[in-house]
């Protein structure tokens, strides 16, 4: 983004904002992004320097065989670091470098294993997807939090690339301890720059009980079910003293019959006006909050989806990379782990590209940018293409194999570049959009979980990816422990018909969806495509 426009959203925000005696803001504005991006490039280099090695780790480290270890790193870092540190939290090395001659670890080991990863899960999952709201919460005006989005997941993308470069270099060939030790002072130094920035941030009054409050209407819906709507605005119930009536019409024909949850009946209020019976009467807002809340949910679910073959790619790359020849020139050797930065550096640069030159591009022919859900399709399709080349490629990896022996295939790792490269631009289109989709129209009282969500996609797509990896071991023979006997590229290929059926999924959610307003569409279209 050009230094002008940044100074200029700046100056437009802190002539909203709250100023100090000196003239200087003093909560929210952009001065809060250098902490906010402080804290995410530390939690992001520490996540993905022990994410992008740790089946690595496992197979080398703890004698795990290739698939099981697949499954586990789906599934602390101080506790995790230990592991790497002390020699008694691991099994001994396999006896001359056979899995065959391999001492599987104990009780103790595995659960110390088990608790670090999933004390790893907690610390890198959930700041990181809260930090993202609490970013734009910062911002007032939608055409900053449209750059906000932007420039926070291209320093995520980058900080990634990092941590599965340089930190796996080191723990490939320095030391596992010092690798996962930068991991702690990574996230250390993230926690240090966030508490610095509490001066300068602008904190969010709590929403309340928003669940809580989904809840009640549901329950007074079904309590109210045989009572006949109405199209009068006074015989609904919009909040008491005015704190809760943001909606000052009737509600909104779609999902009717929850409007009954803000009729008004005998007993529903005491004399001053106040609710007698919360279990009975909600507000007119809670019940347009619910019904926000379910028209994103199948937009959500088909993103599910299509982040389960990317999880199920990111694994079994790595156990490919293995088995090929990673050499660049005669010194070189790319670590397996670090393949998946290709697809981080080419999201980082396709986020550029995408919004300085296609977006101002498709709006020059069409006088309108593309809508969120039309550049999540597109994410939809790259990752469908990308299994794709990944069943293609895996076949020939499968030929070479079958002509040169099980243990070396002497093929180019260079191989799998195509297939995180698509999946990289698909996530420049897809994940910006997803979220800056959420935020706008999720209910405000939920606007804090809102990104959230899309970082549960990415957690419960991996626990699904192990379920399916663990299904096809099952009832086919695609997965054996050495990747060369079996055929990974079936694999692929049902990863492809899968994506398909999804895509299909997601253009029927889209056809259904309808934004919350007419305006808050085309405001968003609007600033979605704002320039870095």
């Amino acid at each position: 983004m050009a230094t002008t426009e940044l100074q200029q959203s700046s100056s437009d925000h802190d002539t909203e904002g709250q100023m100090s005696s000196s003239g200087r803001i003093k909560h929210g504005g952009w001065i809060t992004f250098l902490f906010v991006t402080g804290t995410v490039m530390g939690l992001t280099l520490a996540a993905w320097g022990w994410i992008s090695n740790l089946m690595v780790y496992l197979i080398e480290e703890f004698n795990v065989k290739s698939v099981d270890a697949a499954q586990i790193s789906n599934v602390g870092s101080i506790l995790f670091a230990l592991t790497a540190m002390l020699d008694s939290l691991r099994p001994p090395p396999c006896e001359r470098g056979s899995l065959d001659l391999c001492k599987p670890p104990s009780r103790v080991q595995f659960g110390v294993l088990y608790s670090g990863l999933a004390l790893l899960s907690v610390g890198a999952g959930g700041p990181r997807s809260v930090i993202t709201t609490m970013g734009a919460n910062q911002l007032n005006r939608p055409e900053d939090r449209a750059i906000f989005f932007n420039l926070y997941f291209f320093t995520n993308y980058m900080c990634a690339a990092i941590g599965s470069t340089a930190i796996v270099y080191i723990e490939d060939n320095v030391s596992w301890a010092l690798g996962f030790g930068i991991c702690v002072l990574a996230s250390l130094i993230g926690l240090a720059i966030f508490l610095s920035g509490r001066p300068f941030y602008c904190y969010d009054k709590p929403p309340g009980r928003p669940f809580l409050d989904l809840a009640r209407v549901i329950v007074a819906c079904f309590r109210k079910r045989k009572l006949p709507l109405s199209s009068r605005s006074e015989d609904y119930y919009y909040g008491f003293d005015g704190k809760a009536n943001t909606v000052d019409a009737t509600p909104a024909k779609n999902f009717r019959i929850l409007s009954r949850a803000a009729l008004k009946t005998e007993g529903d209020l005491k004399p001053d006006g106040s609710v007698a019976k919360p279990w009975r009467l909600c507000t007119v807002q809670q019940v347009e909050d619910l019904k926000a809340l379910i028209r994103i949910l199948p937009l959500w679910s088909s993103n599910l989806f299509v982040s389960t073959p990317k999880a199920i790619q990111a694994s079994l790359t790595v156990l490919q990379a293995l088995t090929m020849d990673r050499h660049l020139g005669s010194h070189f050797k790319i670590p397996a782990g670090s393949f998946q930065v290709l697809v981080f550096i080419s999201s980082s640069i396709s986020v550029v590209l995408v919004d300085r030159f296609l977006f101002p591009m498709w709006r020059k022919l069409t006088s309108r940018s593309p809508t969120p859900l039309q550049r999540i399709g597109v994410g939809h399709t790259m990752v469908v293409l990308s299994m794709a080349v990944s069943a293609l490629v895996e076949s020939k990896r499968l030929k070479v194999a079958h002509n040169h022996g099980p243990n070396f295939v002497p093929m180019l790792a260079l191989w799998l570049f195509p297939q995180l490269v698509l999946v990289g631009i698909g996530e420049a289109f897809h994940m910006p959009s997803q979220v800056g989709l959420y935020y706008q129209e999720f209910p405000m009282s939920l606007r804090n979980t809102a990104t959230s969500m899309a970082a549960m996609v990415y957690a419960i797509a991996f626990y699904f990816s192990s379920a399916l990896i663990d299904l096809i071991r099952r009832v086919t023979e695609w997965l054996p422990d050495d990747i060369n006997k079996g055929r990974l590229d079936n694999v692929y290929w049902l990863l492809v018909v899968v994506g398909i059926l999804n895509f299909g999924y997601f253009l029927m959610c889209s056809t259904f969806f309808k934004y919350q307003s007419n305006a808050d569409k085309e405001r968003y279209v609007s600033n979605s495509g704002s320039d870095m």
